[in-house]
């Protein structure tokens, strides 16, 4: 079979030739959509392809991605980032792939890797992503009566890893998109919710946590499903903290801990907001419910490395240095 690689860009000159190399051999043809470069990202593109358009950016991410996956050719379709490589071992991978791919095969699943080192959504290092897609789709009939039409698509996980390599992270574009859709009145699905309290619950800025707190709350009075609810109202405690606000902190703190033992995360929150008040011995409870007693849903930091360092940090003050050595020793095991 053969396959067409399709990328969106923009500004991507430090790391494109260090995807493109990686992806050297593995396709047939090559898409490069650019939004908006202003560096020497196309000039760059040039080296490896004639196959270029521009797209004008409209702070949407699918229409870009529709238009270089409506320029393809190939059997397949290959959606690779600019930020990502193909060691060789990985690239061995994907060309046996290549070479055996059965037709029936719709998409292909490959492991996305190294999402904590820049991350700015995920609690976890690797997960299976959709990456190849087969371009036309056969209707196939299914069922020996009553029969129907097979609507979900035939999806393969394989064992290739693609390692994300970004330069840095994206979480205030990502944010500032979130935040122009909502301006605009415009619905986001329950996903991107969870997507963009995730963004700022772990790489906003404390001024842009604290600036969406009334979007979540409006949000929050919604239906939603109860980890979603965890989630926003996380959010809604970190930027209450930040803000000082006595009674939307304990307000949403308490939904979180009412009838269940809570999550890391607002057991951090809790640390921090005593911590703040100058009052140790309640902000040691909350940090040891955070690393002892719960489980982040949000950041795997808040049940780990980071109520340790308070505790490290608050039992040094008081003159502690057992505890604090001890605090120390856990956070160098973590590291293991």
């Amino acid at each position: 079979m053969t396959i067409s690689v399709c990328m969106i860009v923009k500004n991507e000159e430090k790391v494109l030739a260090r995807c493109l190399d990686s992806l050297k051999g593995l396709y047939d043809e090559l898409i490069i959509v650019d939004t908006g470069s202003s560096d020497a990202t196309k000039q760059i593109a040039a080296r490896y392809t004639d196959k270029i358009y521009d797209f004008e950016w409209v702070d949407d991410f699918s229409a870009a991605r529709n238009f270089a996956f409506s320029k393809a050719t190939m059997d397949y379709i290959y959606s690779a980032d600019a930020d990502e490589v193909l060691d060789d071992e990985n690239r061995d991978r994907f060309k046996v792939l290549k070479d055996n791919l059965m037709p029936e095969i719709e998409i292909v699943q490959m492991k996305y890797g190294n999402q904590l080192e820049n991350g700015t959504v995920y609690n976890f290092d690797e997960e299976y992503r959709p990456k190849l897609f087969k371009r036309c789709r056969n209707f196939v009939w299914i069922e020996p009566v009553h029969e129907t039409v097979r609507l979900d698509p035939v999806v393969f996980d394989s064992e290739i890893v693609i390692t994300h390599k970004p330069l840095s992270n994206h979480a205030s574009r990502d944010i500032d998109i979130f935040l122009k859709r909502l301006d605009k009145k415009e619905d986001l699905s329950a996903r991107l919710w969870e997507m963009f309290a995730r963004e700022l619950f772990i790489s906003g800025s404390d001024e842009e946590i604290a600036g969406c707190i009334h979007n979540f709350m409006d949000y929050e009075i919604l239906p939603m499903d109860a980890q979603l609810h965890e989630i926003v109202c996380s959010v809604i405690v970190r930027a209450a903290r930040i803000l000082g606000d006595t009674d939307i902190f304990f307000k949403y703190a308490t939904k979180l801990l009412a009838g269940s033992i809570g999550s890391s995360e607002v057991c951090y929150e809790m640390g921090l907001w005593y911590e703040n008040k100058g009052d140790y011995s309640e902000s040691l409870i909350w940090f040891y419910n955070a690393f002892h007693e719960t489980s982040p849903i949000i950041r795997l930091s808040c049940g780990g490395a980071d109520p340790l360092n308070h505790m490290a940090d608050i039992y040094e003050k008081l003159g502690q240095t057992d505890q604090a050595a001890e605090c120390r020793r856990m956070i160098n095991d973590l590291g293991r």
